[in-house]
């Protein structure tokens, strides 16, 4: 098994809120949401949040017992939540959270699981690239953000109209006809998008956090087959660097997109022939 892996924080001196990490047969990549707030409702912090969560996703798949992804994510998003409920307020919609991709070889297939806006990129034999990812965390942000069309950026009205569409996504979340992350409900983990795929279809995988998938939408530096090509040549830290050049090369303005954390992992060595 052979896996690149790279990850940059967003900015210096913040956390990295990131996280990637593998086993055998498995990736995980999870990308935290730092919410304003959250520092003050959970005495551990976002960061924390997704390391514990991934090293508890971690545990599960290196058992490599076939179990359900789904039931792994919910297990892993109940343990977590008992080890901060009784100093953090976990059900405040502000408290840490994440997006989830979980990637597992088993018995011939590659398994997916997907939770809120992560991108999961299917390099098919004889065929382009497959992009796998949730969209309703999109969705439902478009929706909540329809308000600010033709108010002006910078006045405080914008800021009013941008502070109230803030809390009606927070109310959509791990909601019914809302979108759904991990956080303390471990119900969510059964709203993933999930999918199987042939592992002798496939010539290898890519994981990209948000931040990352910058590189093909907003910033149009390249489409998904060219994002394969820049890991092949480069690796995910060409990925990440190219995020970064454009992102220094931007003028700053009240709608301008910060710097995210940006994660890659690459996956080239499918184990095809695995029983």
């Amino acid at each position: 098994m052979h896996v690149s892996l790279a990850t940059s924080a967003g900015g210096a001196g913040r956390p990295n809120e990131d996280f990637i990490g593998a086993v055998p047969g498995a990736v995980v990549l999870l990308d935290g949401a730092g919410i304003p707030g959250a520092e003050g409702l959970c005495a551990h912090g976002v960061a924390w949040y997704t390391h514990r969560l991934s090293s508890t996703l971690l545990g599960g798949l290196s058992r490599d017992d076939g179990r359900d992804l789904a039931d792994i994510l919910a297990s892993a998003i109940g343990e977590i939540a008992v080890a901060h409920s009784a100093t953090c307020d976990i059900a405040n919609p502000s408290s840490p959270q994440a997006t989830v991709l979980m990637v597992r070889a088993h018995r011939g297939r590659l398994d997916h699981l997907l939770l809120a806006d992560s991108f999961l990129v299917l390099d098919h034999v004889g065929g382009g690239p497959q992009v796998v990812t949730d969209e309703r965390e999109v969705i439902a942000r478009r929706g909540c953000s329809a308000p600010l069309s033709g108010v002006t950026p910078g006045t405080p009205a914008y800021d009013r109209v941008r502070a109230s569409c803030a809390v009606a996504l927070r109310a959509r979340r791990n909601r019914p006809g809302g979108y759904w992350i991990a956080k303390d409900d471990p119900r969510a983990a059964r709203e993933a998008v999930t999918g199987s795929h042939a592992l002798d279809d496939l010539n290898g995988i890519a994981l990209l956090s948000n931040g990352a998938s910058r590189i093909v939408s907003p910033y149009g530096l390249t489409d998904w087959p060219g994002v394969l090509e820049l890991l092949t040549s480069h690796g995910p830290s060409g990925v990440i660097d190219r995020v970064r050049q454009i992102e220094a090369q931007r003028d700053p303005g009240p709608d301008a997109q910060v710097p995210d954390d940006a994660t890659v992992a690459h996956w080239t060595d499918l184990p095809h022939h695995r029983g």
